[in-house]
């Protein structure tokens, strides 16, 4: 699979995620459901930048 696909599948598996998580467990809760959602972004981002970037 292709470098692109993969980033693309990587985008997709985080925005399924942070979705998720806001529709399941901070349906009414808008500053806890902002602080989750960049935590789930940072996390992807680590993960990325560890096993992903490889330039």
């Amino acid at each position: 699979m292709g470098r692109q696909a993969t980033i693309a599948l990587y985008v997709l598996a985080m925005v399924i995620i942070v979705v998720a998580v806001d529709i399941l467990f901070f349906r009414d809760h808008f500053w806890a459901r902002l602080m989750a959602n960049v935590g789930i972004v940072l996390i992807f981002g680590a993960f990325y930048l560890r096993f992903f970037n490889r330039s």
